[in-house]
């Protein structure tokens, strides 16, 4: 099984929908741009989101067993994908590649 880097990439913060319809929250994201985890045995990494990990795990999955080429040519690099997290307030960008 193949390890997979995922790199964040960029993060984007909605202020006008936070200030309408977010409660305060104390650390919402803590995803830092240019920060590098590893995925190992295509698990995942220790300190990495949980809620983007749901949305990334199969893709890790994938390229951690030798696939890739999603969606039909999709990545110019069949063998990573962009991915982003599923908040609607901060949505945060990840670029997933096999190692």
């Amino acid at each position: 099984m193949k390890d997979v880097k995922i790199t964040v990439m960029r993060r984007v913060e909605h202020h006008d929908l936070i200030e309408k319809y977010e409660n305060p929250i104390e650390h919402a994201c803590e995803m830092e741009i240019g920060k590098v985890y590893v995925s190992h045995d295509a698990q995942k990494p220790e300190g990495f989101c949980n809620e983007a990990w749901t949305c990334m795990e199969k893709f890790v999955k994938e390229l951690a067993n030798g696939g890739g080429n999603f969606f039909d040519g999709w990545m110019k690099d069949p063998y990573s994908a962009m991915v982003s997290c599923n908040d609607g307030f901060r949505p945060v960008s990840f670029l997933i590649e096999t190692i």
